[in-house]
């Protein structure tokens, strides 16, 4: 059997918007009411995405790390889901400055991520609109999902394989780039060679 791609996630938000909650419903289809917000957890799931086999390492964050330890979290990762509660306005905006720590730790790779407001069900307390977060993501260059972790609206599955697809993408372009200027490299000693036996 052809060996599997391993991809690395890492879930981001300020603590209680729900990512616990997002990463349990995708990986069990289920919800949990009560967990410790400050514990971090890594899951390893295993899907076919697009006929292929893909191994996905889930770290999901505490939200509560101090500037070491997610740094050492946005080294490690590959792939990121930025989530923010949508009736908790200060959430949503962790997700800027995120992103902006995120690229300078990355840099100059760019960085793949999805931006996801959790917590749809409770439209009647909503504090930020979809529009804010439509808006948000256009600037951040990432896809935008709204779903429940509460009641699995949304299409969360999506979300995790989406981001899966999109670390693909961007590895094989810097393989492909990566493979063009190792070849480069082989003909410009092949010619100084060239150059040295024929003077």
């Amino acid at each position: 059997m052809a060996k599997s791609a391993e991809v690395k996630l890492a879930v981001f938000g300020r603590a209680g918007v729900g990512k616990s909650a997002l990463v349990v419903r995708f990986l069990t289809k289920r919800f949990i009411w009560e967990y410790d917000p400050t514990l971090e957890s890594t899951y390893r799931h295993q899907a076919t995405i697009d006929d292929e086999v893909v191994t996905m390492e889930i770290l999901d964050t505490a939200g509560q790390e101090d500037t070491i330890q997610r740094e050492g979290h946005m080294r490690w990762g590959e792939g990121f889901v930025l989530v923010y509660d949508i009736t908790d306005r200060g959430s949503f905006e962790e997700m800027l400055p995120l992103k902006n720590i995120l690229d300078e730790i990355k840099k100059p790779k760019n960085v793949t991520l999805i931006l996801v407001g959790n917590k749809a069900d409770l439209d009647h307390s909503r504090q930020v609109s979809t529009e804010e977060g439509e808006k948000l993501a256009t600037e951040l260059a990432c896809a935008f999902y709204e779903c429940s972790a509460c009641t699995g609206e949304g299409n969360i599955t999506e979300i995790f394989y989406e981001l899966c697809r999109e670390v693909r993408r961007r590895r094989m372009v810097q393989g492909k780039t990566r493979r063009r200027s190792s070849t480069t490299h082989v003909k410009q000693a092949i010619n100084k060679m060239l150059t040295k036996i024929s003077s």
